[in-house]
């Protein structure tokens, strides 16, 4: 048995997106336009995850938006790297940033309306729009050489609970998930719907949508296309294919982190392989 065409047809189609505009338009109009900022604090709002990416199914709720900093940013130098370039500490650090961005989705929406988590601030949903998880960051330069331009670009927090820096790259991850849509003749962001949608009929799987993108990002683009069937079946086969030590430098889509890891934002390879085997168990069993 397998799992019909149009079933896998129907779990591709992407889930509204309106009230996740809505939601993340609200929040910038909240830090835009209605606080009054310390002078020359820099900082740009845009949604990031499923929304985003285009890979949100059905169901999906929280919108995850980005709140980053760019007066000032955190890098990879060293010390004397740093003064080679000039760069100094800002007066103005991300503790206060945050605090700031904090005082003004209070001031917007109420303090009823807002929760503080470990590594978001979130925001109540309304009847106009969804719940928010906001991430108040610093730009992040990954410095390539020690050059003023040779770096890449990317956000940083820290945690509430821990005070552990996050470092990731959502810009990036953006335009790889683009190129890999293109490349795979725009089979690519409806496969990982697809796949989120089953990874939803597995009885107690909680796979973070955003390992299981980034595992189907790993997939060659030849494996693509034709049907949603055939996407599957070559999918899967050729990550059965792949043995720990190939499937230990899968990287995520951004291209700059490894998928599999010890930190608590990495994912573990014998986790990806229970999601395999949940994926086959319910196309052998359809």
């Amino acid at each position: 048995m397998s799992i019909s065409e149009s079933q896998l047809e129907t779990w591709a189609k992407q889930g509204s997106i309106s009230r996740a505009k809505s939601t993340a338009d609200s929040v910038k109009n909240a830090l835009n336009f209605y606080y009054d900022w310390p002078e020359n604090i820099e900082f740009q709002v845009y949604l990031q995850g499923s929304y985003k990416n285009s890979t949100n199914i059905r169901g999906d709720s929280d919108v995850d938006v980005v709140a980053q900093f760019n007066s000032t940013f955190h890098n990879n130098l060293l010390d004397h790297q740093k003064e080679f370039l000039g760069l100094t500490t800002a007066p103005y650090q991300w503790e206060a940033y945050r605090a700031d961005v904090l005082k003004a989705l209070i001031s917007y929406y109420g303090a009823d309306q807002i929760a503080e988590g470990n590594k978001t601030l979130k925001v109540k949903a309304a009847s106009n729009r969804l719940p928010a998880d906001v991430i108040a960051c610093v730009q992040y330069r990954k410095y390539n050489s020690v050059s003023h331009y040779d770096y890449v670009e990317g956000i940083c927090f820290w945690t509430r609970d821990e005070s552990r820096q996050i470092i990731n790259y959502p810009k990036i991850h953006y335009r790889n998930g683009v190129s890999k849509h293109e490349n795979t003749n725009e089979w690519y962001k409806p496969v990982v719907r697809m796949f989120k949608n089953m990874r939803n009929h597995f009885p107690n799987d909680n796979t973070p949508s955003y390992f299981l993108e980034c595992l189907i990002y790993n997939v060659p683009d030849s494996k693509f296309g034709k049907s949603y069937q055939d996407s599957f079946i070559e999918i899967i086969r050729w990550l059965m294919q792949c043995d720990d030590q190939i499937m230990s430098e899968f990287v995520c889509q951004n291209e700059q982190q490894k998928l599999f890891g010890d930190s608590p934002e990495q994912w573990n390879v014998p986790q990806a392989r229970e999601f395999i085997k949940n994926a086959i168990s319910l196309w052998i069993k359809s």
